[in-house]
């Protein structure tokens, strides 16, 4: 029978021929729907620590902050202003730099000064509200003794000095 079968002629050609049309397919709600699913979320905002002690020198400071949610962190923005009680432009004033790290030094600052810090963190999806603000004072400049006015007898001694900071100093350690 195959043989039979393969022997003879047969005519493949259609009754009809087909019509295609040219269809263009809107995938852009499907695309949609993938990147949404792929996405992350824009982080919550970080809580930025108080001052810790001996974290600050007379030109900088450690600032540190966390997080209190598992949210994916690229990198955070922070930011900071010396406070100021006089009405200048606050845009003039403001630093921002970008860190990997939940803790940043910051360097070539005013002695004995107070700076107001906050941070905010940043991923693919977007940037975090900014944290509370938090204000750090970097240490008074050391005192320039007064030589010509030291005093000293057998049980005393007579020690002046005089301190090269704008802003008043709470108190003064004497070592011998």
């Amino acid at each position: 029978r195959l043989e039979e079968f393969l022997k003879t002629d047969v005519d493949l050609e259609l009754s009809t021929l087909p019509d295609f049309e040219e269809r263009i397919i809107d995938f852009s709600e499907v695309e949609q729907l993938m990147n949404s699913i792929n996405t992350i979320p824009a982080p919550c905002a970080p809580v930025i620590n108080p001052q810790a002690p001996n974290a600050a020198t007379g030109t900088s400071l450690r600032v540190c902050w966390g997080l209190f949610s598992d949210d994916t962190i690229e990198c955070y923005q922070l930011c900071y202003k010396p406070v100021s009680n006089e009405r200048q432009s606050d845009e003039q004033a403001e630093h921002t730099l970008k860190v990997k790290e939940t803790y940043c030094t910051i360097t070539d600052l005013l002695p004995n000064t107070q700076y107001e810090f906050w941070v905010s963190a940043l991923n693919a999806s977007g940037t975090s509200p900014p944290s509370e603000r938090a204000v750090y004072v970097t240490a008074p400049s050391p005192p320039t003794i007064k030589t010509k006015k030291i005093r000293s007898c057998e049980n005393a001694a007579l020690v002046c000095w005089e301190s090269r900071d704008i802003n008043p100093v709470d108190s003064y350690t004497v070592e011998l």
